[in-house]
């Protein structure tokens, strides 16, 4: 990214002549690293206790029910996506390239945000009736759905805006402090009466409810807000867009989980629950990269027409994914009990993922090229055929295997067809103009 920077500052220094000295470039280049690392911070303290609170929670809870939660979780990732109808994209944009009308756009994410709760509810009773209702009751996964849909969206509109306000720290602190909040519910729910399924939605909802707080008290942008409705029109389609992009990508993100609960039981689904949190924490640092990458391709869209660029980092994320996942596997095959009895009986079966991480980490980053040039409406029609695809290869691997170390196994085949997919579908858009915001 730093070699990106001196070009930029190179071609400018020829347009300009002498106004632009190597102080500037050095100055440039230590701005960038100095944001990665805000950046990256947040990603640390948020892999520490998202370590914490997982090993606490899949302990506390039984296999089942831990994967029940989970899978409603995943679920509530998925609906809160349509929070404000995609607004918080446009406001994003707003803070990294018009933060002056910050204070007018987010009057218009609120009033959107209000009017998307009913689609939101009619979204969750459809995928409760569909893939919950024999398994779990509609009070607990509701509680899910409010922590996941409104408060924990609400909370990291409120960090995506920071970070598109160059506040990489401020985000990293609401970041850090709303993971430990969880953490915390989960050490304190060890205590209770009653382990259950409904017991613990009760406490995940009260500390999602704390961050929220939290970060709207002591990190919201101070601005005055202004209702301005002609100029949210303007903007609208284009956060349509982005929500129903959003939407297809948790989907596909997502959609396993929903779909081992469906095809399977919810016992299958904890321990599938399980392995994917551990792969998920291998992307924890991945994304504060990709978000910088993405603020970077915001201003300056052509940064990654070079072809050897573009597999140098791709080649970087895979790598890195992966050594992340074999280093975690191999510590578990020395130290089984290392993160708890319940995640012991999955030990043997993480390191037959050990592709899965860098393939799903590529998926998400070439997603985020295509929102980084404003093509949104690409986006989401690649994000639905890669949603259909992960549907169709996830439900014939269920339907062909019944071990669970042979699901395991051919999900770095499913993976491995989706990344090629997405590879020709991210690539060809790129071909095309970017969009300026």
């Amino acid at each position: 990214m730093s070699d990106n920077v001196s070009v930029i500052a190179y071609r400018n220094q020829a347009i300009q002549g002498p106004l632009i000295s190597l102080r500037d470039i050095i100055t440039s280049q230590r701005q960038v690293l100095r944001d990665y690392l805000a950046a990256i911070s947040g990603s640390a303290g948020r892999l520490v206790f998202s370590l914490i609170y997982f090993v606490i929670l899949a302990n506390s809870l039984t296999i089942a029910d831990f994967g029940l939660f989970a899978t409603a979780s995943a679920a509530g990732v998925m609906v809160g996506r349509i929070l404000a109808l995609g607004f918080t994209a446009t406001l994003y944009r707003i803070a990294t390239v018009k933060r002056r009308l910050l204070g007018t756009y987010a009057a218009g994410f609120l009033l959107l945000a209000f009017a998307s709760l009913p689609l939101i509810a009619l979204a969750s009773a459809v995928l409760y009736l569909v893939f919950f209702a024999g398994d779990m009751r509609v009070l607990p996964f509701a509680l899910v759905i409010a922590s996941e849909a409104i408060a924990w969206r609400l909370t990291e509109t409120v960090i995506v805006v920071n970070n598109g306000l160059n506040r990489f720290g401020r985000a990293a602190t609401i970041l850090i402090v709303s993971i430990a909040i969880r953490a915390l519910a989960a050490f304190l729910f060890t205590f209770h009466a009653r382990q259950d399924l409904l017991s613990w939605t009760v406490f995940y909802l009260a500390a999602n409810s704390a961050a929220l707080v939290f970060s709207l008290v002591f990190y919201r942008p101070r601005q005055r807000l202004r209702i301005r409705p002609a100029l949210y029109g303007r903007r609208l389609p284009d956060a349509l867009y982005v929500a129903a992009a959003e939407v297809l990508f948790y989907l596909q993100m997502e959609f396993d989980k929903l779909l081992v609960l469906a095809l399977g039981n919810p016992t299958l689904a904890g321990i599938y629950a399980i392995i994917m949190r551990l792969v998920d924490l291998t992307a924890i640092p991945i994304r504060s990269f990709s978000m910088l990458l993405v603020q970077r391709m915001m201003r300056t869209p052509e940064m990654l027409n070079r072809w050897r660029l573009r597999l140098g980092i791709e080649g970087a994320i895979f790598a890195i994914s992966t050594l992340a996942l074999a280093a975690l596997a191999i510590i578990l095959v020395f130290y089984p009990t290392l993160l708890g009895s319940n995640v012991a009986q999955t030990a043997p079966l993480v390191i037959l993922a050990l592709a899965v991480p860098g393939l799903r980490n590529l998926t998400e980053y070439q997603a985020d090229l295509l929102f980084a040039r404003g093509q949104t409406l690409i986006r989401a029609i690649n994000l639905a055929v890669l949603a259909t695809a992960k549907a169709a290869l996830l439900s014939l691997v269920l339907k062909s295997f019944h071990e669970t170390s042979d699901i395991v196994l051919s999900m770095n085949v499913v993976f491995a067809v989706l990344y090629l997919v997405s590879v020709v579908l991210t690539y060809r858009a790129l071909a095309r103009p970017a969009r300026r915001v």
